[in-house]
């Protein structure tokens, strides 16, 4: 069945009625007549031939098929607003120069592919990408943007959440060939561990409300998390790792998970920038896109 333009804009208008609360505010938001809405919504029921509000001096409300018809007609006054948006944003496309930071292995695995798609949809936004493992002195080095496992505690930053990363707990095939697996946690204080520097040395499990917290000890230490990943694949020792990391591996058989029965605390992934830079366009919309891309994108791969 074709929708005509005239059933579209009284679709539209009846969404807003609904959003709005009453016909005159809805008018009003519209830049219509109150007269000229309920002529939409009389010609809306009439068309359908089915009552879509119950109205009385004081109050509307949804009939249970208005209630059905609302969700489609709020898709698409949703849809079209967007659509407008979207040319605003061309209209006045944002340009300069952003500055961004991130730890190496992250950046290379998710925000660097992140990155690659939002320079397509902006490209006259310049970027600056450092990868580094070390905590840069955003204000010092003049950063718009630091990709953090935490939100640090320095003076005067602001913090927004992008993403929340499942670890699990890996060893190669070879290294349990050797060692054996562990079945339960405190198997495993004596196993050989990959210690990564920037995450304390206390392993933390948890099943249904049990928690059980293991102190972690190896021959081989990183401040990289690529390093890490590498050394257990050699068959070092075991570490908790990304999901998104150790999933590539999982999947090829060059890593093995173990103690899947119990969870491991997340990776909160933060960007954390001045608060001068809180209101640039340009960086609001890095922002925006990469919590679209980690929600989309990595959970894809993971799963």
């Amino acid at each position: 069945m074709n929708v005509s333009f005239e059933r579209l804009k009284s679709m539209v208008v009846f969404a807003q009625v609904i959003e709005q609360g009453s016909l005159s505010a809805a008018a009003k938001h519209l830049g219509l007549s109150r007269a000229v809405v309920s002529y939409h919504l009389k010609k809306l029921e009439a068309q359908l031939e089915v009552k879509l509000l119950n109205r009385s001096t004081r109050s509307i409300s949804l009939t249970e098929a208005g209630q059905a018809y609302y969700e489609r007609c709020r898709v698409i006054a949703e849809q079209a607003s967007a659509a407008n948006q979207q040319i605003e944003n061309f209209k006045s496309e944002p340009v300069g120069l952003l500055k961004i930071t991130c730890p190496v292995n992250v950046g290379l695995q998710t925000v660097v592919p992140a990155l690659n798609e939002f320079k397509k949809i902006y490209p006259k936004i310049e970027l600056d990408v450092m990868l580094t493992d070390e905590v840069v002195n955003i204000m010092k080095e003049g950063i718009d943007l630091a990709i953090r496992g935490a939100p640090l505690p320095d003076s005067g930053l602001q913090a927004s959440k992008l993403a929340t990363l499942t670890t699990c707990l890996c060893g190669a095939p070879e290294y349990f060939t050797q060692y054996g697996r562990p079945t339960k946690p405190a198997d495993l204080a004596d196993h050989q561990w990959v210690i990564y520097k920037l995450t304390s040395g206390v392993l933390t499990l948890k099943k249904g409300s049990r928690s059980f917290s293991i102190a972690t000890k190896g021959s081989i230490s990183t401040n990289n998390a690529a390093a890490r990943t590498a050394f257990v694949e050699a068959g070092h020792g075991l570490a908790r790792i990304p999901t998104y990391d150790a999933w590539p591996k999982i999947q090829d058989g060059s890593l093995e998970t173990v103690l899947d029965d119990y969870t491991f605390n997340d990776i909160n992934v933060y960007g954390v920038f001045p608060p001068g830079t809180a209101n640039s366009k340009k960086l609001r919309l890095l922002l925006n896109f990469l919590k679209e891309y980690f929600t989309s994108q990595i959970s894809v791969k993971i799963s």
